[in-house]
């Protein structure tokens, strides 16, 4: 049961390797997107990016094969896009919208797609760990020679559950690759304050279940290691642990400052050993690509990228009965005064609408503070969730 790291680069032609710089660069547009979208207010709750990391996703999908089953934590747009998920489906969903793979209701961490093999998408840490080695389960129990790659990262690796899957996977030979997308710092706390192993992958010998280290930040690394264990796992042997080194760029969620670092680290990493760039002199170097063909592959994923959040800004939003707003028939839209919010607190069940900050026929914005609402722990500001014109009917 030998664990190394791996040093091994697969041989790639120059449409492959043109292929993995497009979608990693995919993932890299498309999350910048996102991020401005969130600050623009169009994207509520959780958001967690997955800039940086790109090469993880892309290197094991390109080892993958048709039919493989795929299943992650929250930090799951990359994973998304890089499986073939629909671009304007993923970014609906992040604000909302019926045209989303959830449609509109599961947001950011929640989203699935039968249609490839995408399994979420999970919102509690390592969840998804026991979810994975049930869909292997399932492979083995079918006989179809598919393998299940499970993604999670360097917190999650501290969780109880994952040992337990461990145990379970390794008694039953199960064809799951466990994929420690090692980040380096959690949620917040480096891998040195909160992890007593230096490799995390060495814990799957207490089960008999091999593992490596490999360089996250290296594509070809990446899909040469995804390659042989898939092979592995596929042949009989029980699963296998592929712990991925790379880094995050962005905090763990767009809330997070990531002062636990410092801005220079960030940049070092960036300068020395961006994923996307080493594919860029990659093909550049082995002249397989001009500067102006990657020019014009920037602005193929950008538009792709406008586009998607074109989509995601424009599609049909799901009614909201919180949000005391119904539509009009002539698409404007009615104020209640009997208004629904997320209560502050388990006992707080009820408030009381104090006063209108807007006026009978003022136009509003999604955003605009419309009332003040008196509760039993604080007087809470109600915001607008759309567009329309304010009627205060109090016969409603």
């Amino acid at each position: 049961m030998a664990a190394r790291k791996t040093t091994k680069k697969p041989n790639v032609s120059a449409d492959e390797l043109k292929a993995y710089y497009k979608d990693m660069l995919l993932i890299r547009r498309f999350e910048e997107k996102a991020g401005q979208l969130y600050g623009m207010g169009l994207i509520g709750g959780f958001c967690h990016l997955y800039i940086g990391q790109e090469a993880v996703v892309v290197g094991l999908e390109a080892a993958a094969e048709e039919g493989d089953k795929r299943i992650t934590s929250y930090r799951d747009h990359g994973h998304m896009l890089a499986c073939g998920m629909d671009p304007n489906g993923v970014m609906a969903e992040l604000t909302g919208r019926e045209g989303g793979y959830s449609k509109g209701k599961g947001g950011s961490m929640h989203m699935f797609s039968k249609e490839k093999h995408f399994y979420g998408g999970h919102g509690i840490v390592a969840a998804q760990v026991p979810l994975g080695a049930g869909l292997a389960f399932a492979d083995k129990y079918k006989g179809n020679g598919r393998v299940t790659f499970t993604y999670f990262g360097d917190g999650a690796a501290n969780q109880g559950q994952v040992y337990e899957t461990f145990n379970m996977a390794a008694l039953w030979d199960l064809p799951c690759i466990f994929v420690i997308e090692n980040n380096q710092y959690a949620m917040g706390t480096s891998q040195q304050r909160s992890t007593s192993s230096e490799e995390i992958y060495e814990r799957g010998r207490a089960f008999g279940i091999p593992g490596e280290a490999v360089d996250g930040m290296d594509v070809l690394a990446v899909k040469a290691a995804g390659e042989t264990r898939r092979a592995h796992c596929r042949s009989g042997k029980g699963p296998y642990i592929l712990e991925i080194k790379t880094y995050r760029y962005r905090g763990h969620s767009m809330s997070d400052p990531a002062k636990y670092r410092t801005r220079e680290e960030v940049q070092k990493m960036r300068n020395e050993r961006d994923p996307i760039e080493q594919v860029r002199e990659l093909l550049l170097t082995g002249k397989h690509a001009t500067e102006d063909d990657l020019k014009a592959i920037d602005k193929e994923i950008k538009a792709v990228v406008n586009e998607s959040a074109e989509f995601a800004k424009t599609a049909q939003s799901l009614p909201s009965k919180s949000s005391g707003l119904t539509s009009t028939p002539e698409g404007e839209t009615d104020m209640a005064t009997e208004i629904l919010m997320p209560a502050l607190s388990p006992t707080m069940e009820e408030g009381t609408l104090a006063k209108w900050l807007v006026k009978e026929g003022d136009t509003v914005k999604s955003g605009d503070i419309m009332a003040e609402i008196e509760t039993d722990k604080a007087t809470m500001e109600f915001e607008a969730v759309d567009e329309g014109v304010d009627r205060q009917d109090p016969d409603r």
